[in-house]
């Protein structure tokens, strides 16, 4: 029976589809009846693999006392031990593991793994001389060790990956129940929050009472623009982009026109110039893109001068939407440009701060899903100023 602390060390060795191949070569170049793969500790020798013609009794699992055998001191000097007539070698005749075993022929190879720790030993062995003269035996024996050790090796870098699958499908799974937690709820109260606070709001005609009114449903606006922002990205991470339903639509415009209202609502303190033209039917998600337009907007709301107006221009151009939101502020820094569209990094670039940071990342993603793309300049004349652009039109 394998001892349970070798046991993976056997199905390791077991798991290399090479070992029987590379142990009936070892019998056949040495003309050897007996081959194994040891593993060799300071205190057990264990056969992990073992080819037997000469009925030695050794099985894989099975065990030699340490101090009996040669590996023993291969361990300590990592070098190979090769004797093909014990009985007429001066340093092996009375050598006490031939005379235990009763070996007249024996070749032993260190197998060292990448990292230098030593595995154990590739072995031949015999009863009857053999002639093992030939330096090819040994440089064979070598390779084959070498193999094993790097076979291991790949094994362990093997189970390794396969680990960190298992950890990241867990990942996934607590992902999935993160963002059943945002979707439902967490969404669900603040939507009684909000309705409370427009109940409220139709209840009273005290200037204080209805300031709070006010205070809270902005709040709960923000929470769950927030909320939405958070599912976009774990959905668009966890799936490869966020998702987009693209249809022809005639309503684009009065779409965009009612998200515009929406800042303005949401914002009173903000000046927004816009000029809308869009003409005929548009492949996209409304929604999406309305969602897209509202991250510009409130990123310009935020970030931008609060003196200056925001300048948006939407229209269609060679079969392309463009969405222009232009606003004056402090100018970004050259260095920071290509990391607003990364989530979690729109801070860095200075302003209030306010938010995730996930609106331009989402803002930019909703883009690639419709085909476009999302760019960004910024200049102390020109202002920080957002370009989207998707095709109008299905593609052919």
């Amino acid at each position: 029976m394998t001892r349970p602390e070798f046991a993976l060390d056997v199905e390791a060795i077991s798991a290399i589809p090479a070992v029987p191949v590379i142990l009936s070569m070892v019998k056949h170049l040495t003309g050897m009846r007996f081959a194994a793969i040891a593993r060799v500790t300071e205190r057990h020798w264990v056969a992990c693999a073992v080819d037997d013609s000469i009925n030695f009794g050794l099985k894989p699992g099975g065990e030699l006392v340490l101090e009996t055998t040669i590996c023993h001191e291969i361990r300590q000097h990592q070098q190979p031990v090769v004797f093909g007539h014990a009985s007429a070698d001066p340093q092996f005749a009375t050598h006490h593991t031939p005379l235990t075993y009763g070996l007249e022929s024996y070749i032993s190879i260190p197998i060292v793994l990448p990292d230098d720790r030593f595995f154990g030993t590739l072995c031949a062995i015999d009863s009857v001389p053999a002639d093992l003269s030939d330096p090819a035996i040994v440089k064979t024996l070598t390779l084959f060790a070498q193999l094993i050790a790097m076979s291991l090796d790949t094994q362990g870098h093997l189970e390794s990956a396969r680990a960190e699958l298992t950890d990241a499908n867990e990942h996934g799974r607590l992902r999935e129940q993160f963002m059943a937690v945002l979707g439902h709820d967490l969404r669900t109260p603040l939507s009684a929050i909000r309705m409370s606070a427009d109940l409220l709001a139709t209840k009273t005609e005290d200037k204080r009472s209805l300031g709070l009114v006010s205070a809270i449903r902005q709040s709960s606006i923000r929470m769950g623009a927030l909320i939405e922002n958070v599912l976009d990205f774990a959905r668009g991470r966890m799936g490869g982009g966020i998702p987009v339903k693209r249809h022809i639509t005639d309503d684009l415009s009065d779409v965009l026109k009612a998200t515009v209202d929406e800042i303005r609502a949401s914002h009173p303190q903000a000046s927004l110039i816009e000029s809308i033209h869009l003409g005929g039917n548009v492949y996209c998600d409304p929604l999406r893109i309305s969602q897209l337009l509202s991250n510009l907007l409130g990123n310009a709301v935020t970030h931008g001068s609060p003196t200056s107006p925001i300048h948006l221009h939407i229209w269609q151009e060679c079969d392309q939407v463009i969405i222009s939101v232009m606003n004056r502020g402090t100018p970004i820094s050259p260095r920071l440009l290509p990391l607003l569209f990364e989530p979690f990094t729109r801070s860095e670039a200075g302003g209030r701060g306010e938010g995730l940071g996930l609106g331009l990342y989402i803002a930019s993603q909703i883009a690639t899903a419709h085909d476009g793309i999302l760019t960004v300049s910024s200049s102390a004349e020109l202002g920080t100023c957002f370009i989207a652009r998707f095709p109008a039109v299905p593609p052919a």
